[in-house]
Protein backbone atom coordinates (compact mmCIF):
# COMPACT_ATOMS: atom_id res chain seq x y z
CA UNK A 1 0.00 0.00 0.00
CA UNK A 2 1.10 3.54 -0.60
CA UNK A 3 3.33 4.88 2.31
CA UNK A 4 1.62 7.84 4.35
CA UNK A 5 4.20 10.11 4.36
CA UNK A 6 4.55 9.86 0.45
CA UNK A 7 1.02 10.23 -0.04
CA UNK A 8 1.37 13.77 1.99
CA UNK A 9 4.29 14.62 0.21
CA UNK A 10 2.58 14.38 -3.61
CA UNK A 11 -0.61 15.73 -2.27
CA UNK A 12 1.09 18.92 -0.09
CA UNK A 13 4.90 19.11 -0.92
CA UNK A 14 6.77 22.07 -2.87
CA UNK A 15 8.71 20.96 -6.09
CA UNK A 16 8.02 18.63 -9.21
CA UNK A 17 8.84 15.09 -10.59
CA UNK A 18 11.94 14.06 -12.30
CA UNK A 19 10.71 12.08 -15.32
CA UNK A 20 14.08 9.64 -15.41
CA UNK A 21 12.48 7.00 -17.25
CA UNK A 22 14.03 6.70 -20.24
CA UNK A 23 13.65 3.38 -22.40
CA UNK A 24 15.05 1.67 -25.15
CA UNK A 25 14.01 3.63 -27.51
CA UNK A 26 14.74 7.09 -26.54
CA UNK A 27 18.00 5.61 -24.59
CA UNK A 28 20.39 6.45 -27.48
CA UNK A 29 18.92 10.03 -28.00
CA UNK A 30 19.53 10.52 -24.09
CA UNK A 31 22.86 9.40 -23.82
CA UNK A 32 23.69 11.61 -26.91
CA UNK A 33 22.30 14.07 -25.44
CA UNK A 34 24.77 13.55 -22.55
CA UNK A 35 27.49 13.52 -24.57
CA UNK A 36 27.90 9.51 -24.99
CA UNK A 37 27.57 8.34 -28.58
CA UNK A 38 26.44 5.20 -29.65
CA UNK A 39 30.10 4.01 -30.46
CA UNK A 40 30.34 3.90 -26.47
CA UNK A 41 28.62 1.05 -26.18
CA UNK A 42 28.22 -2.37 -28.59
CA UNK A 43 25.02 -3.94 -26.82
CA UNK A 44 21.93 -3.12 -25.09
CA UNK A 45 23.28 -4.15 -21.99
CA UNK A 46 26.35 -1.67 -21.98
CA UNK A 47 23.99 1.33 -23.29
CA UNK A 48 21.56 0.80 -20.05
CA UNK A 49 24.63 0.30 -17.84
CA UNK A 50 26.02 4.07 -19.55
CA UNK A 51 22.70 5.35 -18.86
CA UNK A 52 22.01 4.11 -15.21
CA UNK A 53 25.18 5.53 -14.17
CA UNK A 54 24.05 8.95 -15.86
CA UNK A 55 20.01 8.71 -13.55
CA UNK A 56 22.69 7.72 -10.64
CA UNK A 57 24.65 10.75 -10.98
CA UNK A 58 22.28 12.83 -11.33
CA UNK A 59 20.08 11.31 -8.35
CA UNK A 60 23.36 11.25 -5.94
CA UNK A 61 23.56 15.53 -6.99
CA UNK A 62 23.72 17.47 -3.96
CA UNK A 63 20.78 19.52 -5.34
CA UNK A 64 18.46 15.94 -5.80
CA UNK A 65 16.19 15.60 -2.93
CA UNK A 66 13.19 16.11 -1.64
CA UNK A 67 13.39 19.60 -1.20
CA UNK A 68 12.35 20.33 -4.27
CA UNK A 69 12.14 17.07 -6.72
CA UNK A 70 9.24 15.64 -4.67
CA UNK A 71 9.05 12.20 -7.47
CA UNK A 72 11.08 10.67 -9.84
CA UNK A 73 9.91 8.16 -12.58
CA UNK A 74 11.60 5.23 -13.42
CA UNK A 75 12.16 2.88 -15.95
CA UNK A 76 11.75 -0.77 -15.23
CA UNK A 77 15.69 -1.65 -15.44
CA UNK A 78 16.56 1.58 -13.19
CA UNK A 79 14.15 -0.06 -10.45
CA UNK A 80 15.77 -3.29 -11.08
CA UNK A 81 19.64 -1.90 -10.29
CA UNK A 82 21.16 -0.35 -7.44
CA UNK A 83 22.58 2.68 -6.49
CA UNK A 84 25.70 2.65 -4.11
CA UNK A 85 24.45 -1.23 -3.24
CA UNK A 86 21.09 -0.05 -2.24
CA UNK A 87 18.14 -0.87 -4.64
CA UNK A 88 16.98 2.44 -6.59
CA UNK A 89 13.53 3.32 -5.14
CA UNK A 90 14.84 2.82 -1.78
CA UNK A 91 18.15 5.05 -2.61
CA UNK A 92 15.81 7.49 -3.23
CA UNK A 93 13.28 7.51 -1.27
CA UNK A 94 15.55 6.86 2.05
CA UNK A 95 18.11 8.86 1.06
CA UNK A 96 16.71 11.88 -1.11
CA UNK A 97 13.19 12.10 0.35
CA UNK A 98 12.11 11.34 -3.32
CA UNK A 99 8.88 9.47 -3.94
CA UNK A 100 9.83 6.93 -6.94
CA UNK A 101 7.24 6.02 -9.73
CA UNK A 102 7.34 3.55 -12.49
CA UNK A 103 6.97 3.96 -15.55
CA UNK A 104 4.84 0.76 -17.30
CA UNK A 105 4.29 1.25 -20.64
CA UNK A 106 6.02 -0.62 -22.94
CA UNK A 107 5.40 2.15 -25.99
CA UNK A 108 2.80 3.19 -28.69
CA UNK A 109 0.44 1.45 -30.58
CA UNK A 110 -0.12 2.74 -34.19
CA UNK A 111 -1.69 5.80 -34.82
CA UNK A 112 -5.34 5.57 -35.56
CA UNK A 113 -8.48 8.36 -35.14
CA UNK A 114 -5.30 10.81 -35.04
CA UNK A 115 -4.07 9.09 -31.73
CA UNK A 116 -1.78 6.30 -30.42
CA UNK A 117 -3.16 4.01 -27.86
CA UNK A 118 -0.89 2.36 -25.34
CA UNK A 119 0.97 -1.53 -26.69
CA UNK A 120 -0.65 -4.25 -24.16
CA UNK A 121 1.36 -4.88 -20.87
CA UNK A 122 2.28 -8.92 -20.51
CA UNK A 123 2.90 -9.41 -17.21
CA UNK A 124 1.74 -6.48 -15.98
CA UNK A 125 -0.06 -7.76 -12.42
CA UNK A 126 3.44 -9.48 -11.63
CA UNK A 127 5.37 -6.04 -12.79
CA UNK A 128 2.82 -4.28 -10.51
CA UNK A 129 3.49 -6.80 -7.29
CA UNK A 130 7.30 -6.67 -7.98
CA UNK A 131 7.36 -2.79 -7.74
CA UNK A 132 5.11 -2.42 -4.68
CA UNK A 133 7.29 -4.35 -2.60
CA UNK A 134 10.39 -2.94 -4.38
CA UNK A 135 9.09 0.21 -2.70
CA UNK A 136 7.29 2.54 -6.03
CA UNK A 137 4.79 4.62 -5.12
CA UNK A 138 3.17 5.03 -8.17
CA UNK A 139 3.16 4.10 -11.70
CA UNK A 140 3.45 5.88 -15.57
CA UNK A 141 1.85 5.25 -18.24
CA UNK A 142 2.15 7.44 -22.08
CA UNK A 143 -0.38 7.65 -24.95
CA UNK A 144 0.03 10.21 -27.85
CA UNK A 145 -2.84 12.32 -29.38
CA UNK A 146 -2.13 14.17 -32.62
CA UNK A 147 -5.20 15.30 -33.53
CA UNK A 148 -8.91 16.66 -32.02
CA UNK A 149 -10.36 13.51 -32.68
CA UNK A 150 -13.17 12.86 -30.13
CA UNK A 151 -12.85 9.59 -30.97
CA UNK A 152 -9.57 8.80 -30.35
CA UNK A 153 -9.28 10.74 -27.88
CA UNK A 154 -11.85 9.08 -26.11
CA UNK A 155 -10.09 5.87 -26.51
CA UNK A 156 -7.02 6.89 -25.05
CA UNK A 157 -8.70 8.15 -22.09
CA UNK A 158 -10.58 5.29 -21.58
CA UNK A 159 -8.04 2.90 -22.10
CA UNK A 160 -5.87 4.97 -19.38
CA UNK A 161 -8.50 4.26 -16.88
CA UNK A 162 -8.76 0.93 -17.20
CA UNK A 163 -5.08 0.44 -16.70
CA UNK A 164 -4.94 3.32 -13.87
CA UNK A 165 -7.59 1.30 -11.89
CA UNK A 166 -6.01 -1.87 -12.17
CA UNK A 167 -2.85 0.09 -11.17
CA UNK A 168 -5.20 1.29 -8.27
CA UNK A 169 -6.00 -2.85 -7.35
CA UNK A 170 -2.29 -3.44 -6.30
CA UNK A 171 -2.10 -0.17 -3.87
CA UNK A 172 -0.10 2.27 -6.74
CA UNK A 173 -1.16 5.70 -7.80
CA UNK A 174 -1.22 5.98 -11.61
CA UNK A 175 0.15 8.64 -13.39
CA UNK A 176 -2.02 8.85 -16.68
CA UNK A 177 -0.36 10.03 -18.93
CA UNK A 178 -2.46 11.49 -22.57
CA UNK A 179 0.35 13.43 -24.17
CA UNK A 180 -1.55 16.12 -27.02
CA UNK A 181 1.63 16.79 -29.63
CA UNK A 182 2.81 20.26 -29.11
CA UNK A 183 3.24 20.88 -32.88
CA UNK A 184 -0.41 20.30 -34.04
CA UNK A 185 -2.60 22.87 -35.38
CA UNK A 186 -5.78 22.02 -33.34
CA UNK A 187 -3.92 21.57 -29.92
CA UNK A 188 -6.52 23.57 -28.17
CA UNK A 189 -9.44 21.96 -29.80
CA UNK A 190 -7.80 18.42 -28.96
CA UNK A 191 -6.91 20.43 -25.08
CA UNK A 192 -11.14 20.62 -24.91
CA UNK A 193 -12.10 17.04 -25.84
CA UNK A 194 -9.39 16.48 -23.23
CA UNK A 195 -10.41 18.06 -20.49
CA UNK A 196 -14.14 16.87 -21.12
CA UNK A 197 -13.04 13.40 -21.59
CA UNK A 198 -10.84 12.73 -18.51
CA UNK A 199 -13.90 14.84 -16.38
CA UNK A 200 -15.83 12.07 -17.46
CA UNK A 201 -13.68 9.37 -16.46
CA UNK A 202 -12.57 11.46 -13.17
CA UNK A 203 -15.98 11.35 -11.90
CA UNK A 204 -16.80 7.40 -12.44
CA UNK A 205 -13.70 6.74 -9.77
CA UNK A 206 -14.64 5.39 -6.52
CA UNK A 207 -14.42 8.62 -3.43
CA UNK A 208 -11.52 6.78 -1.98
CA UNK A 209 -9.68 7.03 -4.95
CA UNK A 210 -7.18 8.97 -6.14
CA UNK A 211 -4.99 9.38 -9.73
CA UNK A 212 -2.30 11.79 -10.80
CA UNK A 213 -2.73 13.20 -14.74
CA UNK A 214 0.74 14.30 -16.52
CA UNK A 215 -0.25 16.85 -19.14
CA UNK A 216 1.05 18.88 -22.04
CA UNK A 217 1.22 22.25 -21.05
CA UNK A 218 -1.88 23.92 -22.36
CA UNK A 219 -2.33 26.43 -24.91
CA UNK A 220 -4.72 28.96 -22.70
CA UNK A 221 -3.20 29.27 -19.25
CA UNK A 222 -5.21 27.49 -15.96
CA UNK A 223 -7.74 25.50 -18.63
CA UNK A 224 -6.93 21.99 -16.63
CA UNK A 225 -7.66 24.29 -13.19
CA UNK A 226 -10.98 21.98 -13.16
CA UNK A 227 -8.59 18.86 -13.37
CA UNK A 228 -6.01 20.51 -10.33
CA UNK A 229 -9.46 20.98 -8.41
CA UNK A 230 -10.94 17.36 -8.83
CA UNK A 231 -11.13 15.52 -5.49
CA UNK A 232 -9.90 12.24 -7.38
CA UNK A 233 -7.08 14.18 -8.87
CA UNK A 234 -3.88 13.68 -6.66
CA UNK A 235 -1.87 16.13 -9.00
CA UNK A 236 -1.30 17.16 -11.95
CA UNK A 237 1.53 17.75 -13.51
CA UNK A 238 3.25 18.90 -16.69
CA UNK A 239 5.71 17.46 -18.95
CA UNK A 240 7.70 19.72 -21.32
CA UNK A 241 6.74 17.88 -24.31
CA UNK A 242 9.99 19.63 -26.83
CA UNK A 243 9.49 22.91 -25.30
CA UNK A 244 13.07 24.07 -24.05
CA UNK A 245 13.53 24.29 -20.22
CA UNK A 246 12.73 28.19 -20.50
CA UNK A 247 9.91 27.99 -22.38
CA UNK A 248 8.03 25.48 -20.71
CA UNK A 249 8.73 26.80 -17.19
CA UNK A 250 7.36 30.26 -18.74
CA UNK A 251 3.71 28.28 -19.51
CA UNK A 252 4.02 26.47 -16.19
CA UNK A 253 4.50 29.46 -13.86
CA UNK A 254 1.15 30.60 -15.53
CA UNK A 255 -1.07 27.53 -14.35
CA UNK A 256 -1.85 27.07 -10.98
CA UNK A 257 -1.58 24.30 -9.17
CA UNK A 258 0.24 22.36 -11.96
CA UNK A 259 4.19 21.31 -11.68
CA UNK A 260 6.86 20.29 -13.57
CA UNK A 261 7.56 16.13 -14.79
CA UNK A 262 10.22 16.88 -17.14
CA UNK A 263 12.54 14.74 -18.93
CA UNK A 264 14.96 16.47 -21.84
CA UNK A 265 13.83 19.96 -19.91
CA UNK A 266 15.84 18.56 -16.71
CA UNK A 267 18.91 17.28 -18.16
CA UNK A 268 19.46 19.41 -20.71
CA UNK A 269 23.12 20.61 -20.89
CA UNK A 270 24.36 18.13 -18.63
CA UNK A 271 27.40 16.02 -19.80
CA UNK A 272 29.49 13.19 -18.99
CA UNK A 273 32.42 15.24 -20.02
CA UNK A 274 31.71 18.00 -17.09
CA UNK A 275 33.31 17.66 -13.78
CA UNK A 276 31.28 16.62 -10.61
CA UNK A 277 31.22 20.41 -10.14
CA UNK A 278 30.18 21.92 -12.93
CA UNK A 279 27.69 18.81 -13.44
CA UNK A 280 25.97 19.68 -10.22
CA UNK A 281 25.78 23.51 -10.55
CA UNK A 282 24.11 23.02 -13.83
CA UNK A 283 21.75 20.43 -12.56
CA UNK A 284 21.04 22.71 -9.67
CA UNK A 285 20.48 25.28 -12.15
CA UNK A 286 17.97 23.53 -13.88
CA UNK A 287 16.49 22.19 -10.26
CA UNK A 288 16.02 25.74 -9.13
CA UNK A 289 14.40 27.04 -12.34
CA UNK A 290 11.97 24.02 -13.16
CA UNK A 291 10.97 24.39 -8.81
CA UNK A 292 9.68 28.23 -9.28
CA UNK A 293 7.95 27.85 -12.17
CA UNK A 294 6.58 24.57 -10.33
CA UNK A 295 5.70 26.77 -6.97
CA UNK A 296 4.37 29.79 -8.93
CA UNK A 297 1.01 29.35 -9.61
Amino acid sequence: MSNAKQTEQMQKGAGFIAALDQSGGSTPKALRLYGITEDAYSNETEMFDLIHQMRGRIIKSPAFTGDKVIGAILFEQTMDRAIDGIPTATYLWEQRGVVPFLKIDKGLADEVNGCQMLKPIPGLDALLERAAKAGIFGTKERSVISAANEEGIKAVVAQQFELGNQVLSHGLVPIIEPEVTISIADKAGAEAILRAALLAELDKLPADKQVMLKLTLPAEPNFYKPLVDHPRVMKVVALSGGYSRDDANAMLAKNTGMIASFSRALTEGLSAQQSDAEFDTMLGAAIQSIYAASIAG
